[in-house]
């Protein structure tokens, strides 16, 4: 008997440990999602070009889907206030789809504007709300104080530098199994759109919300940037050690562009953030903290 009531109380004991720690990884991992979704912080990268005379500070935001950071996303704004950038960078999915209006964007951009100006390209999400025809979201954003760039740019001024800004969300290829580049392969609005934008002496950096826009085929080596800069990917959604993010939409699982900077042969340089939030993805974010990306241009 003896021998058989301390077996149970082994058997007890394990199973106590066991649901001790199914506790514990359930909390870790609550905790991280919540860290994941509601820790700002902020990255920095410098770039050098012998087309920049003096620095200008950029800041990039990108997939905010609605979400808040405080109160009317208080700590947000009060975070690239204190970054004080020369102009604030909004590269799409600041929505979702099927928003029931614009009011998260437009406050973000009413607070902001006043720090520098805002300029905003469009993502999947604009871009599908659109199609939806829940409001007049172009007008709206335009109303709210940001510059919206769809296939567009404009040359301005930044503390004495002369930088052509542009914004774009189709892909910067033609969609013929081969990804070319070549005039009569692209949509040719899109083909004579890039091919003017590239054409300038100024500093070109071009908001485009997907980093697959111009990683594929012939594009990162066709076209002549100094600066992308994208979102999307949301860093791979959930990121492992090691591994790094598992998911990256065209790219498939563990894909290499979804995060931090990168360069190629005409595009001089990639900076890819992995964004404030999420969309109704099948995981949530995971060991990926929201950010705001700090962009220094200097002179090389």
């Amino acid at each position: 008997m003896g021998h058989l009531l301390k077996r149970r109380k082994r058997i007890f004991m394990a199973a106590g440990i066991v649901l001790a720690a199914v506790i514990a990884i359930a909390v870790f991992i609550k905790v991280e999602i919540y860290i994941s979704y509601n820790s700002l912080e902020a990255e920095e990268y410098t770039i050098s070009s012998d087309r920049i005379n003096s620095e200008v500070k950029l800041a990039l935001i990108s997939d905010l889907h609605d979400h808040t950071f405080g109160e009317k996303n208080e700590e947000l704004v009060q975070m690239l206030k204190g970054q004080g950038p020369d102009l604030i960078l909004m590269a799409g999915d600041m929505i979702n789809d099927i928003s029931k209006d614009s009011h998260v964007a437009v406050e973000l951009i009413e607070q902001v504007k006043d720090i520098a100006p805002v300029y905003y390209s469009l993502g999947n999400q604009e871009e599908d709300y659109i199609g939806r025809g829940t409001s007049d979201l172009l007008n709206e954003l335009k109303e709210a104080g940001a510059i919206v760039l769809d296939e567009s740019y404009q040359d301005i001024q930044v503390n004495g530098n002369a930088i052509r800004l542009g914004g774009m969300y189709d892909y910067a290829f033609a969609l013929d199994g081969n990804n070319t580049t070549t005039k009569e392969s692209m949509r040719p609005s899109l083909y004579q759109f890039l091919t003017d934008f590239q054409d300038t002496d100024s500093y070109r950096l071009m908001m485009a919300h997907r980093p697959d826009s111009f990683i594929f085929g012939d594009a990162a080596k066709t076209w002549d940037i100094d600066l992308v800069v994208s979102g999307h990917n949301h860093g791979g959604q959930v990121i492992l050690p090691v591994l790094g993010g598992i998911y990256g939409g065209d790219q498939g699982w563990f894909p290499k562009y979804v995060d931090g900077i990168h360069h190629f042969k005409t595009l001089k340089n990639m900076i890819i953030t992995r964004g404030l939030g999420s969309g109704k993805e099948k995981l949530p974010r995971f060991n990926n903290k929201p950010e705001v990306v700090i962009i220094h241009l200097e002179k090389e």
